[in-house]
């Protein structure tokens, strides 16, 4: 929602600064839109074009940069789970209540990333689990050399995998788009379309084309936002993969 609503925001303040252009170009004297007049705001908002490429070509690229990282711990999640649960096997049926308090834990934890009702958001924050995992763990009894070093294998995947959890929550504490360097890029946007619009004759192809540029740069603030909220919105991960590990747990108990 606050993806969307932004990038509307920016979209009619961008489209405004068009029509305000077009407005102005009535009331500017005719020698201020003299040739050398033209040139020289042509060459100051050329410089303005080049500086609001750059600006948002670095913010697509951060936020591309936040989003892979982000499917990227995902992916490790899933692997380490499929790990752990081979690890389990080991085991037999004395890891059973094991393999069920994590497959419990498991489906909350994807519960809060990727909630099943619509409307909610996501808690990347992970809950308390640690108390009762440890427990079951702690009665595991290796009876021989292979499930003693699969014992402290399962002690260091679960680590791993807590640590890969609260990794992918604090990156998404810590990593936002800046919001003052996404109102500077819109006053740069509101400028070049005020240039536009006083240098654009006032027909229906020029009206037209200006409306779908300000779609598109609004169109690209909306991308980088959405980015930043990998867990959330339209261009969210998928949880495909952690799901298909939690239903190869479930299958082989």
């Amino acid at each position: 929602m606050q993806s969307s609503v932004v990038s509307f925001v920016v979209f009619v303040l961008v489209w405004t600064g068009a029509l305000f252009g077009m407005r102005l170009r009535r009331t500017v004297p005719l020698d201020h839109l003299s040739t050398d007049a033209k040139d020289t705001i042509r060459l100051a908002v050329g410089l303005l074009v080049t500086m609001t490429s750059l600006v948002l070509g670095m913010l697509v690229s951060s936020a591309k940069t936040y989003f892979d990282s982000q499917r990227n711990v995902v992916a490790q999640m899933s692997s380490q789970i499929i790990l752990l649960d081979n690890l389990l096997q080991t085991f037999g049926p004395d890891s059973k209540p094991l393999r069920i308090e994590l497959r419990s834990d498991l489906e909350h934890a994807i519960d809060r990333i990727w909630p099943k009702e619509g409307p909610k958001l996501s808690r990347l924050k992970p809950g308390d689990y640690d108390k009762k995992v440890n427990a079951q763990i702690e009665l595991l009894v290796p009876r021989n050399a292979t499930e003693d070093s699969a014992k402290a294998q399962i002690v260091t995947n679960i680590q791993q995998l807590r640590q890969t959890y609260w990794l992918m929550f604090l990156n998404s504490e810590q990593t936002t788009v800046s919001l003052l360097l996404l109102a500077v890029v819109t006053a740069w946007l509101v400028t070049i379309f005020i240039s536009f619009g006083m240098f654009a004759p006032p027909n229906s192809t020029v009206m037209i084309t200006l409306l779908i540029c300000a779609m598109a740069v609004s169109a690209a603030i909306f991308i980088i936002m959405e980015m930043y909220s990998p867990f959330n919105g339209i261009m969210r991960i998928s949880p495909v993969a952690v799901r298909d590990a939690l239903i190869q747990m479930t299958a082989e108990q």
